[in-house]
């Protein structure tokens, strides 16, 4: 059974790159590819210091890209207000610590992210058994250990607001991480999913290379509650959103997206769920505690 849902290039959200790499879906949304992943930038151009925010802070060696970009964007010297994230995997928090003592802002995550925030503990190791390509295979080389960001580490509100950004809120998408949250604007429609889903197959290195815009789960080398993943997807389809920025690979947007997006829900347990891995066998819960390990 095929392991995908193709998508045309039409499905591709963004059209026009920037010189700084950053890749603009609407007037206050942009997005930038470091190697694997994407950090997103939230906030009007040339809007200035502390007003706009960072979302996921890329790969390590990110850090110059970035700080471009932010320049580039928002203007000379301009700062986040804050950084937040869509969970703390190493693709996701790379440069975290530098750009967070730099800039002298607050990190926001959801509470049960907090502990791979704060020092506390590390994710449950990869499963390289998972299947479908040379990154699947070599993440037993990943890092888990956890960053720490110390006292500018903030939780998300209870209320599902995020505290900078009017109009949006947060949802929690546990499965590729107890706390991943993705975030959501009603006005619009817009979706920020971190990797809730993907829009490559993020386990080969051929796909991650070409970008070919695909609809997938979250990586599934990383991802220890596939039942709970499932759920996610499910949630997040219901909205029927517009516009989609994902974690890994291109934004998509409209008609055919959300087409996609409602086959994978249907489908995730035989499309996105590796049968016989380690973590179908045994998920790693938050609720148990073997989500957590010790440093």
């Amino acid at each position: 059974m095929t392991q995908q849902i193709p998508m045309s290039p039409s499905a591709r959200a963004d059209r026009a790159e920037s010189h700084d790499h950053t890749l603009e879906i609407a007037p206050d949304l942009a997005y930038q590819r470091h190697a694997i992943v994407n950090v997103v930038y939230w906030g009007t151009p040339l809007a200035g210091d502390r007003n706009w925010v960072l979302i996921d802070a890329g790969i390590m060696g990110s850090m110059s890209a970035i700080e471009r970009a932010a320049t580039e964007r928002f203007g000379p010297g301009a700062r986040p207000d804050p950084i937040v994230l869509t969970h703390g995997h190493f693709d996701h928090v790379g440069v975290l610590e530098d750009l967070a003592e730099k800039w002298d802002v607050p990190v926001y995550a959801h509470a049960l992210e907090a502990s791979y925030l704060n020092g506390r503990a590390t994710y449950p190791p990869p499963d390289p058994g998972v299947g479908g390509g040379l990154i699947a295979l070599s993440s037993s080389l990943f890092p888990t250990a956890p960053v720490d960001v110390g006292s500018r580490l903030r939780l998300l509100p209870e209320d599902g607001s995020v505290p900078p950004m009017p109009g949006w809120k947060w949802l929690h998408t546990p499965g590729h991480a107890p706390g991943h949250v993705s975030f959501w604007r009603e006005a619009d429609r817009s979706l920020i999913v971190g990797d809730a889903f993907v829009t490559t197959a993020q386990e080969s290195a051929y796909s991650v290379a070409t970008q070919e815009p695909e609809l997938h789960g979250p990586p599934k080398y990383f991802t220890p509650e596939g039942d709970k993943a499932g759920e996610s997807v499910r949630k997040l389809a219901a909205l029927e959103p517009e516009l989609v920025v994902t974690g890994h690979g291109r934004a998509v947007r409209a008609g055919q997206m959300r087409a996609a997006l409602q086959e994978l829900a249907l489908r995730f347990e035989d499309v996105a769920v590796p049968q016989g891995a380690i973590y179908t066998r045994h998920p790693a819960r938050a609720e148990d505690g073997s989500a957590y390990r010790k440093p």
